[in-house]
């Protein structure tokens, strides 16, 4: 059964969505991607799944939390959910290129493919696409905005501290 809840936070209401207890979405106001209102299920009242979401995402927007530990279940393509993986090895602070993930991934050539699924995050800033760059270091598409993309950089690369 699907709940959801919505949280404020310094880059606007955040709506968590939980499956069976399990947090599967985190999505913000315009972005893109975003599955429509009605599949997120019942409002919620922020305890259950959403406690350990809120309790984390406040610590890391406070800056005492570099890395998330919480259970998640993310449904796309097995290579959606590999590239995923690979965004949460990217280091707080730190940015990688499509490329440098298509190749840690043994597919140099899939950086287009990469940029895709990582599009297709269905739980932006727990698992941080927001780290992924161009290849000539330049910000890309970002499902959330490209503005929101700046401002988390520069929050973990400590020039935004709130």
């Amino acid at each position: 059964m699907k709940q959801h809840t919505v949280i404020d936070s310094p880059y606007g209401p955040l709506t968590l969505v939980a499956d069976d207890g399990v947090l599967c979405g985190l999505y913000m106001t315009d972005q893109r991607h975003r599955p429509p209102q009605e599949t997120f299920g019942e409002a919620g009242d922020g305890t259950g799944p959403f406690g350990a979401a809120a309790d984390q995402l406040d610590a890391y927007f406070s800056g005492r939390l570099r890395e998330f530990t919480l259970p998640l279940r993310l449904a796309g393509t097995p290579f959606q959910r590999r590239v995923w993986e690979q965004l949460c090895r990217i280091p707080y602070g730190e940015t990688r290129t499509y490329g440098e993930l298509a190749h840690a991934l043994g597919a140099p050539g899939a950086s287009r493919a990469v940029g895709l699924a990582n599009g297709k995050n269905p739980v932006g800033i727990i698992v941080p696409c927001h780290r992924v760059i161009g290849a000539n270091g330049s910000l890309t598409g970002y499902g959330g905005g490209l503005a929101r993309k700046r401002r988390l950089l520069d929050f973990e690369q400590g020039a935004g501290l709130f």
